[in-house]
Order: structure tokens, then C-alpha cells, then sequence
């Protein structure tokens, strides 16, 4: 088994797109029209992004947009300081500035948007 994406539901699926373009610095492609669906391809995974009227109807009002409060979406970086200052004008949610983890790594928590949470980390620093 393989897990193929991630996918976020959205009301606001413009703002959601141009925020998971900036912080993964790749353009989105919209294999089915730009007005439903997006995804960013990064290095071995796929961010899928969907408005919530898609999902309303085509999977049974399966998912509601900006309610998730249990999962952590988590990128490894080069530098989680330089990403901070990339990313500064991008994200308006800072939730943990870059820290030194008691297991060595670099990290730092921040929310998209819609709430979701995200970890930028690095293994070395």
C-alpha cells in the first residue's frame, strides 16, 4: 500500500492554493480544472486541496473544510530558520517559533489558513 496524497478540504480554495505554492515553493496543477481541485507535488508526496462544494458533490458531504484540529501535516526542510523568515510574509498563524527539540531537531509550527496545523523541521541544524 502506498499513500498517495494528503487532502485538505477548503472554502477558500484560491487562498489555500497560493498558500501551499509559497511554502512549498512549487506551482499547483489542476489535472481537473482550477475551480474544484489542486495539488502541489513536493519530493515524494502530493498536497491535494478540494472546495468544499466538491466535496458536497462528489463524496456524500464526507469532510468539512477548516474543522480538523487532530492531524499535523510535517515537511522536512533544509533549515527551518531560513524557511522562518521566507515564510514570513506568507503565514499570519505562527504557532511555535524555530526551536532545538530535545531529540536534536529544528522545528517550528505554524497554521495554514484554514487552521491546519504544520511542522517545518530539520534533522541537523
Amino acid at each position: 500500500m502506498k499513500l498517495a496524497s494528503v487532502r485538505l478540504v477548503t472554502d477558500d480554495l484560491p487562498a489555500l492554493t497560493a498558500f501551499y505554492s509559497a511554502l512549498t515553493n512549487t506551482a499547483p496543477v489542476t489535472p481537473f480544472g482550477p475551480d474544484d481541485y489542486a495539488e502541489l507535488h513536493t519530493d515524494g508526496s502530493i498536497i491535494a486541496l478540494a472546495a468544499s462544494a466538491a466535496v458536497r458533490r462528489h463524496n456524500n458531504f464526507a469532510a468539512e473544510a477548516a474543522a480538523n484540529r487532530s492531524a499535523i501535516l510535517e515537511f522536512e526542510v533544509d533549515d527551518v530558520d531560513a524557511e522562518r523568515v521566507r515564510l514570513s510574509e506568507q503565514v499570519t498563524d505562527w504557532v511555535q517559533e524555530p526551536t532545538t527539540q530535545p531529540w536534536g531537531y529544528r522545528s517550528m509550527l505554524l497554521r495554514d489558513p484554514d487552521g491546519n496545523l504544520i511542522n517545518l523541521y530539520s534533522a541537523g541544524h
